[in-house]
């Protein structure tokens, strides 16, 4: 049962690390991103932050519940209240509500960092390659006028008609 309880927390481990790698504020794509959609060299006196729009995709909030962050944060932290209070303690009443505790903080752990992660958020997410050539996408609540083919400076987390 030991050897058991070891590999558990051992799974539960890598696979809590193995999401927390997954999890990104800000994501962008490499230079060969978007290379397909026939952009021209930079306008001569553009702004280093601008770029054109090469791309915009609509996501909707509600689309289905998203369980995975809140499951495996509880089960990790029932795992790892449960290696606690076994060597803590010799009660298994107290055994029983350490884990419970665990396992509560563990799900509302995990829930809070799959919403940080922007997964469940609505708007839209909108692709920019930049006059220096790399390719970066914001994810925004409203377009404010922008569409494919517009161009943009992109400041603080947000793109703006320019």
């Amino acid at each position: 049962m030991n050897v058991r309880m070891r590999i558990l927390t051992c799974a539960a481990t890598t696979a809590a690390l193995a999401l927390a790698g997954c999890a990104s504020t800000s994501p962008g794509y490499g230079p060969g991103y978007g290379s397909g959609y026939g952009n021209t060299a930079p306008p001569a006196g553009r702004c280093s932050d601008c770029g054109t729009v090469v791309a915009i995709e609509t996501s909707a909030a509600g689309g289905g519940t998203n369980v995975v962050g809140p499951v495996l944060g509880g089960i990790v932290g029932a795992v790892a209240a449960k290696e606690l209070a076994r060597k803590n303690t010799d009660s298994e009443g107290r055994r029983n509500v350490a884990i419970a505790a665990g396992a509560a903080g563990g799900a509302v752990a995990g829930n809070a960092i799959q919403n940080r992660t922007g997964a469940n958020r609505s708007g839209y997410t909108i692709h920019v390659r930049m006059d220096d050539g790399r390719t970066t996408a914001v994810h925004q609540a409203d377009l404010d006028g922008i569409r494919e083919g517009s161009y943009v400076r992109v400041q603080n987390g947000r793109a703006w008609a320019y």
